[in-house]
C-alpha cells in the first residue's frame, strides 16, 4: 500500500506539469466564457491552484474537466467528492471573500476548495475547514500540504456545530447540501457576515443561497440553482435518497420521505418506456432555476434520478441537458412504481443497455428543443399530472430563482405570512419565500 500511495503522489514529469498547466488554463477559460467567473479574484484563484494535487492518481484529462469526481462511497451512495468546478466558481462569486476575512468551510472533501479560499482571503485571512471522517480529513491535510497551503486549519468534527475555537467568521460556506440552517452557523457568524449553503427547500432539491444576517433572521442576497451531496451527522435531514439497481452509481432522490419499491422502479427504468411531446420551449436556466424550483415547491411526489461515473454513459438516466457527462440528473414525478421524467428528445431507443454537485452556468439565451415526458411504468395518468405542473408554472409567469428572496427565521420568532409567500417549516428554522420584485 505504501508503494502505491507513493506512486499516487509522485511528482509529475516536466511534460505532465506543462500539460496540467495547459489543461487548467483551458478549463478556467471555458468557465469564464460560460459565465461562471465574473470577478478577477475568483478567476485568478482557479488559475493559481492546481486541482490535480487534490486528486492524486486521477488522469489529468479527467481532473481538468467541469465534472464532480466522487472520492468516497457508503452504502452505494457517494458521500464525498471533488466538486464540479462550475459550482465552486459560482459559490465563490456568491461568497465574495475579501482580503483579511476569517472563513469557515464545512465539508473539506479533497481540500481543493479550502485551497482556493486563502487565495482570496490573502495573508491576513484565516481559513478553517471541517469534515466528519478521519480519512477525509487526513487526505485533505496531505493534499493542502503538498500544494503549499500549510496555514489552512483542517479539523475533524461534525460541521453542524461549526467550529467555535476560531469563531466568529466573516464568511461561512457549506460544500455539502443541508436540509436546515443549524443555529451554530448563525451564532458563529459576525454581524453583517455571509452564510452560503446549498439549501434543500423541501428534502432533496437544493438552491445555492447566500444569506446575510439581519436583526432576528437571515435574508438571502443571492439564490442560484445547484446541489451537493447531503450533510451527514447531527445536522442530517430526512433520508430521501436511495441507490437503485445492482451497482453503485444510480441514485433516486425524493422530495418527501416515503416508502418505495426500489426493485420494481429499477425494473421499469431498464424496460420499455413511452414518450409524449409537449409544446414547451425552455432554456437550461428555465429547467434548473424554474421547473426544478416549481416542482420542489408544488409537487410532493417530485423526484430526481442521478447517474454517476460509467453509468452516466449507459443512458439509463435520460438526457435532459444534451451534455455527455460523468454525472447526469433528471427531474420528474414518482407515484407508486411509475416514474415520469422530462427529456429533451424522444429519439433514443427503448432497447438500451442496462446500467451528487450539479449546476449549469449557461445563461439560457438559446432555447432547448421541445420537452418530452417519458413514462416508465403502468400509470398512464402520471404524465398528465406532470404536464399540468408545467402548465401551472407557465401560467404563473415561469417563476425562477431570479428575483427569489428567502428569509430564514428561528422557529421561536413569530411571523404572519403575507399574500404570495410560501412558508416551509424546518427543524430549527422557518423559511419564507417570495418574489418581491
Amino acid at each position: 500500500m505504501a508503494q502505491n500511495m507513493n506512486e499516487m503522489h509522485a511528482p509529475l514529469s516536466r511534460n505532465d506539469q506543462q500539460e496540467a498547466l495547459t489543461r487548467r488554463q483551458q478549463l478556467v477559460d471555458m468557465l469564464k466564457q460560460s459565465g461562471c467567473h465574473s470577478t478577477p479574484a475568483v478567476e485568478a484563484a482557479f488559475r493559481a491552484v492546481p486541482r490535480h494535487l487534490f486528486l492524486p492518481g486521477i488522469p489529468l484529462d479527467k481532473v481538468y474537466v467541469d465534472e464532480a469526481i466522487p472520492t468516497k462511497y457508503q452504502d452505494g451512495l457517494a458521500i464525498s467528492s471533488s466538486s464540479q468546478p462550475a459550482v465552486m466558481a459560482t459559490m465563490l462569486e456568491q461568497l465574495e471573500v475579501q482580503a483579511g476575512h476569517h472563513v469557515l468551510e464545512i465539508g473539506a472533501g479533497t481540500g481543493y476548495n479550502a485551497a482556493l479560499l486563502p487565495t482570496l482571503a490573502g495573508e491576513g485571512g484565516q481559513v478553517v475547514t471541517i469534515d466528519l471522517d478521519d480519512d477525509i480529513v487526513t487526505d485533505a491535510k496531505e493534499h493542502l500540504k503538498r500544494a503549499g497551503f500549510h496555514h489552512v486549519r483542517v479539523v475533524c468534527g461534525d460541521g453542524a456545530f461549526g467550529y467555535r475555537d476560531a469563531a466568529p467568521y466573516d464568511r461561512i460556506i457549506l460544500t455539502v447540501g443541508t436540509w436546515d440552517i443549524a443555529p451554530s452557523w448563525i451564532h458563529q457568524l459576525k454581524p453583517g457576515g455571509r452564510l452560503l449553503l446549498p439549501l434543500a427547500l423541501r428534502a432533496t432539491m437544493q438552491q445555492l443561497v447566500a444569506f446575510e444576517r439581519a436583526d432576528t433572521h437571515l435574508v438571502s442576497i443571492s439564490v442560484r440553482a445547484g446541489g451537493f451531496m447531503h450533510l451527514r451527522g447531527a445536522g442530517a435531514g430526512p433520508q430521501t435518497q436511495m441507490p437503485l439497481g445492482p451497482t453503485t452509481g444510480l441514485v433516486l432522490g425524493l422530495e418527501e420521505p416515503r416508502a418505495v419499491d426500489a426493485q420494481k422502479i429499477y425494473a421499469h427504468l431498464i424496460g420499455p418506456h413511452t414518450d409524449r411531446a409537449i409544446s414547451l420551449l425552455v432554456t437550461p436556466q428555465d429547467i434548473w432555476g424554474g421547473i426544478n424550483l416549481w416542482l420542489a415547491l408544488h409537487a410532493p411526489t417530485m423526484c430526481y434520478l442521478a447517474a454517476m461515473g460509467a453509468l452516466a454513459q449507459h443512458n439509463v438516466v435520460p438526457d435532459l441537458f444534451g451534455v455527455t457527462s460523468t454525472y447526469q440528473s433528471i427531474l420528474g414525478l414518482l407515484e407508486g412504481t411509475t416514474l415520469c421524467v422530462l427529456v429533451r428528445s424522444a429519439a433514443r431507443s427503448a432497447n438500451r443497455e442496462p446500467p451528487g454537485d450539479i449546476l449549469t452556468c449557461m445563461e439560457g439565451d438559446t432555447p432547448a428543443p421541445t420537452l418530452h415526458v417519458r413514462r416508465f411504468g403502468p400509470d398512464e395518468q402520471l404524465a398528465e399530472r406532470l404536464i399540468e405542473h408545467l402548465s401551472a408554472w407557465e401560467r404563473a409567469g415561469r417563476p425562477s430563482t431570479t428575483g427569489l428572496r428567502i428569509r430564514a427565521y428561528p422557529q421561536e420568532v413569530p411571523s404572519t405570512p403575507s399574500v404570495g409567500e410560501i412558508i416551509i417549516a424546518k427543524r430549527w428554522t422557518r423559511l419564507v419565500l417570495d418574489w418581491p420584485s
